[in-house]
């Protein structure tokens, strides 16, 4: 089973989380959500610009416009 990393930036109020080191990119998804997407095309992690701010606003849930799935 892959490790996921998480990595939070409290200044930026920024949220990642990835399945793997890969080359890849970026791809936005709207709302200030995006995919990291390696270069095979496949999600190996989503990004989150404003994480504590929509947990405030959304009693702690956040939804989301992507299913990821990690293994």
């Amino acid at each position: 089973m892959a490790k996921l990393k998480i990595w939070f930036d409290e200044e930026g109020d920024y949220l990642e989380i990835r399945s793997e080191e890969a080359k890849g990119f970026m791809r936005d998804v709207g709302n200030d959500l995006w995919e990291r997407v390696d270069e095979n095309g496949n999600i190996i992690g989503i990004g989150i610009l404003g994480f504590k701010k929509r947990l405030q606003r959304n009693k702690g849930e956040i939804q989301m416009p992507l299913k990821v799935s990690f293994s």
